[in-house]
């Protein structure tokens, strides 16, 4: 009877199925599979009356103390029902005998939610309440029945003044924190979590993104480290490191420390790869980075993948090795080449733009750029790029204004951008709104060349203490800034 119920299924004949089933069931009565089978088939069929009879044994039958997980389970087979009317009122019929129940009340809820009746949730889900104030799936319920984020919001809030060990709903707090980008607040709320429970793996990862989200390297690179190590004492969890590891090599180069970015990086799992390529491409770049630069292109030679994109990817890794080593000319002549050889490849038509630029050829630069968008129309990089390389040049403003414009509509918060914004208000004279843009993005990100323009700006308004306090900021953590020497040099200035 099973093998004909599996074969009448795969067949989807669903009249067959179901008596195929049924014989299942009377030949043996106690299969919990043939139950389970019988109750999906009737559950949506016009037969959804006979599923009610099962459903109460098997919650009379359940002990108490897992009885609402039964009520759950009953809930979400009925919600699939294709009769929506007959399965909501069998439901309020099986949980009636439990409705002076937390559970009960909350299954109700639920029901009500899953058919878009906020009020009706949100009345069930306060009776839970009432039945067990300290109730978190109650009040986690009733915040999902709230009518915006804010209500949800002070509904957790106080509900975790009287209740400061409700983990899952200090978790949903910190996630609609998260959502409304309120990151402080939300890691304050994850930092709950961690001094609650130190080795849960969500928590830290969530605290390593949200340092990094609010610029704390230090605090990410600390959250993400025992992230690692958490993972690596518990092999059975089966969670990804690769992420959390490229993100740890990545802050220690930021911070100079060559030996332990490779070290992050010899820690990737084998087996993806992917990873394993971009792991690679990343070694190179930090031995070039460390003054080895034969060694790294070596590495990048012995690479043979057969992937376009990812030859392309090679390419582009050694022209900025290149590149970083003072070798530009050698790494305009591969991008050139490269380009020939790929010539659809919005990615390194960019990368060939900008080294084109600084071999002073501004007009391959913005022809290179315009063909970005015309195959990459949604590039925001190369309409930031070339309004950029205009407004720095001090040249066609309006024009260099409305490309800044349109790449900052793409990418709103990319601070690069909001730099680019800042400094084409400065050339057009904007100096209040320059300053608006700038302060916004050194906010999000504390780079050496924001810093340069917005002290800039500032020095222009009369604010020179505020200025020289961000050159010096930049040039501790840049000491070879271009940017910062030729903006000294022409404001005739010295730190």
């Amino acid at each position: 009877a099973r093998r004909a119920a599996e074969m009448a299924l795969a067949a989807r004949q669903q009249e067959d199925t179901l008596a195929a089933v049924r014989e299942w069931r009377k030949l043996d009565p106690q299969s919990e599979e043939a139950t389970q089978y019988y109750l999906g088939m009737v559950i949506l069929s016009d037969n959804i009356s006979d599923a009610e009879a099962i459903f109460r044994k098997r919650l009379e039958s359940a002990p108490v103390e897992v009885r609402g997980v039964v009520l759950y389970q009953v809930q979400q087979l009925l919600s699939r029902a294709r009769d929506k009317e007959a399965a909501n009122a069998m439901l309020e019929r099986l949980v009636a005998p439990y409705g002076d129940t937390v559970e009960g009340r909350v299954v109700l809820a639920q029901a009500a939610l899953a058919r878009n009746d906020k009020e009706e949730g949100a009345r069930q889900a306060r009776a839970a309440l009432e039945l067990q104030s300290s109730s978190q799936i109650a009040m986690l319920t009733l915040a999902q029945a709230s009518d915006s984020e804010e209500q949800a919001t002070a509904l957790l809030e106080k509900f975790l003044v009287t209740n400061p060990n409700a983990r899952e709903v200090r978790a949903a707090h910190a996630r609609i924190l998260v959502n409304a980008k309120q990151y402080e607040a939300a890691r304050r709320e994850f930092q709950l979590l961690d001094q609650q429970q130190p080795d849960n793996v969500t928590t830290l990862y969530a605290l390593g993104v949200l340092s990094t989200q609010l610029n704390d390297p230090a605090g990410a690179e600390r959250y993400f480290t025992r992230f690692v190590e958490v993972l690596g004492r518990n092999p059975e969890d089966e969670r990804d490191p690769s992420k959390a590891l490229l993100i740890l090599s990545q802050l220690a180069e930021e911070r100079g420390d060559l030996q332990a970015a490779v070290g992050w990086l010899d820690k990737l799992p084998e087996g993806d790869e992917k990873t394993v390529f971009g792991a690679q491409l990343r070694r190179a770049q930090l031995l070039g980075a460390g003054g080895d630069l034969p060694a790294a292109r070596r590495l990048l030679a012995s690479l043979k993948p057969s992937d376009p994109a990812a030859q392309a990817q090679v390419l582009a890794a050694e022209a900025q090795i290149l590149r970083d080593a003072g070798q530009a000319g050698q790494a305009y002549e591969l991008m050139q080449a490269a380009t020939k050889r790929f010539p659809a490849n919005p990615d390194l038509l960019y990368d060939y733009a900008l080294l084109a630029e600084k071999a002073g050829l501004v007009e391959e630069m913005e022809r290179a750029l315009r063909e970005v968008m015309r195959l990459a129309p949604d590039n925001h990089h190369a309409y930031n790029a070339l309004g950029y390389s205009l407004a720095e040049r001090n040249v066609r403003l309006e024009e260099a204004r409305a490309l800044i414009v349109k790449a900052l509509a793409m990418a709103p918060e990319d601070p690069f951008i909001m730099d680019s914004m800042g400094w084409v208000e400065y050339r057009m004279g904007n100096l209040e709104a320059a300053e608006a843009h700038l302060r916004r993005a050194y906010g999000l990100r504390r780079d050496p060349e924001i810093a340069v323009h917005l002290g800039e700006v500032l020095w222009q308004r009369g604010k020179r203490a505020d200025a020289e306090k961000l050159w010096l900021e930049a040039r501790a953590k840049d000491p070879q800034n271009d940017t910062l020497r030729s903006t000294l040099a022409r404001l005739r200035l010295s730190l």
